[in-house]
């Protein structure tokens, strides 16, 4: 008999409408036996014996105070998974906003309602798992407790529909998707929405506008949880047909199957296989301009190592430390720059040094929970590579951390191994985090690491990195950080990433953001102090350094507009070329010396909900001993929920004494999603610098979680004699199949 959602529930949370900071919710879940058909519909009788909440508060724009919007939670659970419906009002259904139906796009511009499981009650890691009104899901794994992983897959079911009152989600999270205690029936839980039209995020749980897991409600009577077998077996087969066109060129055929297997050791302990691994589907990196005398960072998109990727984070390296809402974060630092002294960097392994693949003949990852122990181990066979002279190496990471009570982690790690070179290397480190969500009505953190490196041909001296940092990360009122880190010359992570060595690293950010009164136009303003200073372990002089203040508004629209003042200074003890030819026929180098100068920036960012958007980021100044100008920024066109056109550009002109430069990218990116299970994307990539012309089309086929197909294309050409006639010089096409058998 079909139920209607008006009713009354049969079963009632046990827990009053939180509206003061600190006042805590639980909610007992109940168990049944029925399994409803996951089609956005909430009419199975089933669901009129879910628990339901429907105290949710609103987190921004003003805390604690009640939505504009109602919205009507249902939970329950069965041996197998978490079943969670949503009833999502919205008085006027042009409010709603679903311009997304590609499978795994982001979500950062439509309405969503997202589910927040903390399985072990630590306040440190946990799961998010996001739904828009087109059925579209988004997964992350919170690490570092404020930020979250958005590249890791899981597997788990959702649909949504339109309705009269708005619309409904209809999920389910399979227990085998999750790693949890056993013998604890008591998790962390919350629900968030996000209203993008007014800018509304609407929470059960939060805590000076956070909604993490350092914040989420309690939920009890998760008993006799059942995960089956608890293996997972995904057969691949890839089909790839190579071509060089250049005179000594090539065409070759490949037939590539591959495995990975999955096993649940115990509900909290992760087994992992992976034969004959292939990435041929993988997305392509964004291209990036490099004004710097230093290495670019870019993001690991492989789904084997994304699992399970928060237990091998390190003494919060490459941490911003601030709430993502909160808007702040210094510019003063670049990303590469944070990152530095990372000790696992997965993008080493199965990667040349100028990104050249490197096939992986196999690997087995155990990762989890012991007791009060996280642990992670990784060991990689790589294949021999002979055109980079490379012998095949065996890559190891082990990693242990403790969790001591509920606010301190301490930890140790171990790598083993050079996968782009054939000198052995050996890392050992240490670190502790500590983090304190109630430190006089604020959250605050504290972490500290110590590491040492061994390389074959390198002296065993000066060859360690260490850190500390305390950080207020605050999503309003004061917020700030300082973080310490020491690289010595020696230091070399082969399984890393290291940005520079022989260097002391000091980083400061410090600022106020004021929440202003509802029917102001801005929602709130942020004033900033960053200031970055890196000096040389040698003889203690500058190498570099960036001072800056910045203001930044937030609208009720979902708009940014922010300006900031940087004043630089460099140190080149050698010369310091910044450009060249890709022909080689012009360098442009500046010469040694100490340099200071100043440069504005101005940036709008408007909300990503409206069908046309753009951001557009303006700077200019002084630049070494000549001057900048740069352009930057993208405008997207999404007409209705099929289709979407991205513009992007980067451009830097720079004068200098040299000479004179201008460093262009530009990319086009096309999306048409069929359905909500298949989509077609086109990216089209141009620098000027080497002249190369990249194009990546991907057609993706989902019939379901865990269930895929990919057919990729990859062509490359350049542009050699700069008369803008483009020569092919490789071509990739792959048609690539998985399928996750679950027992």
């Amino acid at each position: 008999m079909f139920v209607i959602l008006g009713l009354l529930p049969a079963v009632s949370v046990q827990a009053q409408q939180a509206d003061i900071v600190g006042e805590s919710k639980s909610v007992n879940f109940p168990r049944l036996s029925s399994e409803p058909d996951i089609d956005g519909q909430l009419n199975e009788a089933v669901w009129s014996q879910a628990v339901v909440i429907e105290d949710l508060h609103q987190v921004l724009p003003r805390e604690f105070v009640m939505p504009t919007e109602s919205t009507r939670v249902r939970v329950f659970y069965t041996e197998n998974a978490l079943y969670v419906g949503a009833t999502i009002y919205e008085s006027d259904s042009a409010d709603i906003t679903d311009r997304v139906l590609r499978q795994g796009q982001s979500l950062d511009g439509d309405d969503i309602f997202a589910v927040i499981i903390d399985p072990y009650l630590d306040q440190r890691n946990g799961y998010r798992f996001e739904v828009n009104p087109n059925g579209v899901r988004w997964e992350g794994l919170f690490q570092n407790i404020i930020e979250v992983e958005g590249n890791w897959d899981g597997i788990w079911e959702a649909r949504a529909q339109r309705s009269a009152e708005g619309w409904m989600a209809e999920i389910r999270i399979p227990f085998q998707s999750l790693s949890f205690n056993p013998d604890s029936d008591t998790w962390g839980l919350n629900f968030n929405r996000v209203r993008r039209n007014d800018n509304e995020n609407i929470a059960w749980m939060s805590r000076n506008r956070e909604v993490n897991p350092s914040t989420s409600g309690i939920a009890t009577g998760l008993e006799g949880l059942r995960q089956g077998m608890g293996l997972d077996i995904v057969p691949s087969l890839a089909l790839r047909r190579n071509r060089k066109f250049d005179p000594g060129g090539f065409e070759e055929n490949h037939y590539e199957p591959q495995l990975d297997v999955f096993y649940k050791v115990t509900p909290q302990l992760n087994a992992s296989l992976t034969l004959n691994t292939d990435f041929s589907a993988t997305e392509v990196d964004d291209r990036q301009v490099n004004l710097t005398r230093f290495n670019l960072f870019f993001p690991e998109k492989r789904d084997f190592f994304l699992r399970d990727v928060d237990i091998f984070e390190f003494g919060r390296i490459g941490s911003g430390g601030f709430n993502s809402g909160s808007g702040t974060g210094s510019p003063a630092a670049s990303n590469s720059a944070r990152q530095n002294a990372r000790p696992f960097f997965s993008r080493k392994i199965g990667l040349g040094p100028n990104g050249q693949i490197i096939d992986i003949v196999g690997g087995v990852k155990l990762s989890g929970r012991v007791g009060d122990w996280n642990v992670g181990t990784l060991v990689i066979n790589q294949d021999e590579e002979n055109s980079l002279g490379l012998d095949s190496q065996n890559i190891f990471v082990g990693r242990t951390v403790l969790n001591v009570g509920s606010r301190t982690q301490v930890g140790a790690i171990v790598t083993d191994g050079n996968p782009q070179s054939n000198l052995d290397n050996t890392l050992v480190g240490t670190d502790f985090r500590y983090r304190n969500t109630d430190f006089y009505g604020n959250t605050i953190q504290a972490s500290g690491f110590y590491q040492e490196t061994e390389t074959q041909g390198i002296a065993n001296n000066n060859n360690a990195s260490m850190g500390f940092s305390m950080i207020l990360p605050n999503a309003q009122g004061w917020q700030g950080l300082y973080q310490y880190k020491r690289v010595e010359e020696n230091f070399f992570p082969a399984v890393g990433f290291v940005n520079t060595t022989d260097i002391e690293d000091h980083f400061f950010n410090f600022g106020y953001r004021q929440f202003l009164p509802s029917e102001s136009l801005f929602r709130s303003v942020l004033f900033a102090f960053d200031s970055h200073r890196v000096e040389n372990l040698e003889d203690g002089s500058l190498n570099s350094q960036s001072v800056g203040l910045r203001i930044s508004t937030f609208t009720n629209t979902n708009d940014t507009i922010f300006g900031r003042i940087i004043a630089f200074k460099e140190n080149f003890k050698l010369p310091f070329t910044i450009y060249r030819a890709s022909d080689g026929s012009r360098t442009v180098t500046i010469p040694a010396g100490e340099y200071s100068w100043q440069e504005g920036f101005l940036g709008l960012q408007p909300g990503g909900h409206r069908p046309v958007s753009a951001n557009l980021f303006i700077s200019g100044g002084d630049y070494y001993n000549g001057s900048h100008k740069a352009l930057q920024g993208n405008a997207t066109w999404r007409p209705n929920r099929n289709f979407s056109l991205v513009l992007t550009f980067n451009e830097n002109r720079i004068k200098l004494p040299g000479g004179n430069f201008t460093l262009r990218v530009y990319g086009i990116n096309s999306q048409y999603a069929f359905s909500s299970t298949m989509s077609w994307s086109n990216l089209v990539q141009y620098d000027n610098v080497s002249e190369n012309l990249g194009f990546n089309s991907r057609l993706h086929w989902i019939p379901r979680a865990g269930q895929q197909a990919f057919l990729v294309l990859n062509w490359g050409l350049i542009d050699t004699d700069k008369d803008n006639h483009f020569d092919s010089t490789v071509a990739d096409l792959s048609l690539k199949f998985n399928y996750t058998f679950r027992f």
